[in-house]
């Protein structure tokens, strides 16, 4: 098994990384009437649904540790080599990585094999570029995470897929990387930021600086100035993308 990257930042993932249930509803809803549910990179257990049957998968012992009372029975095990046999699942789900799975293609054949239907939730990285906290502070994030899997990635292996946007509230409960895009202070805080994959994996010394900028700015009225107009919105793309894919018989 892989070395688990959450060992160093997946702690306490499970406090800060609380399902919406705006988002939970189109998640639930893209399983359409699926009785049985393979959730692959599981994590602690967010955005399972309760009321089908679930088997979870995730590799990492960090995150398999977090999974509350009641959650869905999990293995340990990774999405290139899911211990499930070939149509058992009436829906495969993916939320939020793909992108830190060894072999994307292989992970996302594996879905096509064990599952009729496909629901993945990842996002399209040059709108994520545009986003302030990239674009203005921490533009490293879409350096790395375009050499990552996400949505064009998603689409090509699931070629009879179609994306949809899924927009962020502002006062999303999910803790992903730009939950807080109309709650900037947030950012500051050093345990929001852990639970954020892709900051989380930036090295300190480009982090504290940029950071530092943010604060500033805050302090100033430069951000405000730059990014005001957003503080009148409900909710807004940033990149976002729900794949889905038509059910095979």
């Amino acid at each position: 098994m892989p070395t688990d990257p959450y060992r160093t930042f997946g702690r306490g993932y499970a406090d800060v990384r609380r399902p919406d249930p705006r988002i939970a509803r189109q998640l639930h809803a893209a399983l359409g009437s699926a009785a049985t549910v393979v959730n692959v990179g599981a994590g602690a257990g967010s955005y399972e649904p309760t009321d089908r049957r679930v088997l979870a998968v995730e590799p990492s012992v960090t995150m398999l540790r977090q999974r509350g009372p009641g959650s869905a029975p999990a293995v340990r095990a990774t999405a290139e080599a899911l211990p499930c046999g070939d149509g058992r699942f009436d829906a495969a789900l993916a939320l939020l990585t793909v992108h830190h799975w060894h072999d994307p293609v292989a992970g996302l054949t594996e879905l096509r094999r064990v599952a009729r239907r496909q629901v993945v939730l990842t996002w399209d990285v040059e709108v994520m570029a545009r986003y302030w906290l990239v674009a203005d502070y921490l533009p490293q994030i879409a350096v790395r995470e375009r050499r990552l899997a996400t949505v064009d990635t998603v689409l090509t292996v699931l070629d009879d897929a179609e994306a949809r946007v899924v927009e962020v509230p502002w006062d999303c409960t999910d803790g992903f990387l730009a939950a807080y895009w109309r709650r900037p202070d947030a950012y500051l805080d050093d345990g929001v930021r852990a639970g954020m994959s892709g900051v989380a994996a930036l090295p300190e010394s480009v982090v504290r600086p940029a950071m530092a900028r943010l604060a500033e700015d805050l302090r100033t009225g430069a951000w405000q100035r730059r990014h005001g107009e957003l503080l009148s919105r409900e909710s807004l793309d940033v990149g976002y993308r729900l794949v889905i894919t038509v059910s095979r018989p």
